[in-house]
Order: C-alpha cells, then sequence, then structure tokens
C-alpha cells in the first residue's frame, strides 16, 4: 500500500471512530449538556434516593436505600443549575465506596456497598463553593 493509501485509510479509521462516539450520546431535547450513556450504565437495580437541595452552610440528611447487586445508587445535586466545583468526602463509609464526580450540569455522589454487604452504613460529603455538608446514611439490602 502507498503512504496515500494509508494515509487514507488512518483518516477513515478516525471517522469511524467519531462517529461510533457520537452515538454514545444521548441527544439532548435541547441547549444543555450532554449526558453519555457511561455515566448510566452500572446502577443498582434498587435505589431509593430522595430529591436534594443542599443549602449553603447547612447540613442535609439523606436516606439511601439500595439493594446490593453491585451497582451503585446516586445522589444528584446541583449548584444553581451547574455542578459544584468539587465534592470532597468529610466521612467515608465502613462498608462501601464513594465516587463524587461530574454528570451533565450536575454534581453525583454515587455510593457502591462492599460485595454481599447488607446492613446499614453512613458518610459525609462537603461540597465546594458554598461549604453544603450531606449527611448520608445507607440501608443495604438483598438485590
Amino acid at each position: 500500500m502507498t503512504n496515500r493509501g494509508q494515509r487514507a485509510t488512518g483518516w477513515m479509521a478516525i471517522l469511524a471512530t467519531a462517529l461510533l462516539m457520537q452515538g454514545c450520546a444521548e441527544k439532548p431535547a435541547g441547549p444543555g449538556p450532554r449526558i453519555f450513556n457511561a455515566d448510566q450504565i452500572g446502577g443498582a437495580k434498587t435505589c431509593v434516593v430522595p430529591q436534594v437541595t443542599p443549602a449553603s452552610g447547612q447540613e442535609t440528611r439523606v436516606e439511601l436505600k439500595i439493594g446490593n447487586d453491585g451497582g451503585w445508587c446516586g445522589i444528584t445535586v446541583s449548584n444553581g443549575g451547574k455542578p459544584y466545583a468539587a465534592g470532597l468526602l468529610a466521612t467515608g463509609p465502613a462498608h462501601g465506596k464513594v465516587l463524587i464526580h461530574t454528570v451533565g450540569n450536575d454534581t453525583r455522589i454515587d455510593y457502591t456497598p462492599a460485595r454481599a454487604f447488607h446492613g446499614a452504613d453512613a458518610f459525609v460529603v462537603k461540597l465546594i463553593p458554598g461549604d453544603a455538608t450531606i449527611r448520608v446514611s445507607v440501608a443495604a439490602g438483598p438485590p
């Protein structure tokens, strides 16, 4: 194959990859953030969390109920329609793990219980800016 043929093949591969990646994003109804399917995969089948609106300088208590099938359960919060700059895990859970990350215009706090754990757990997250605190009590049950 000539150099020209190799370059054409390379560009076709890049174009095909870009088109495939576009299919990973859900198309928003209007202007706004793109939320990727990867942000939704792996959730627990049973996840019960109330809507949370943290207030600056205040503590918000949240009760999270999850069926432990290996998936996560997420608490979604926003700072006036945009994600928080940071979420700090002030107190970690004893029987699971927490991931704090941005999904679209929100900050999501995902809790995943340890394998085969059933019972009570808890953790505390501080959100910046504004120093809002979210104190989470977890009830993990069978799937």
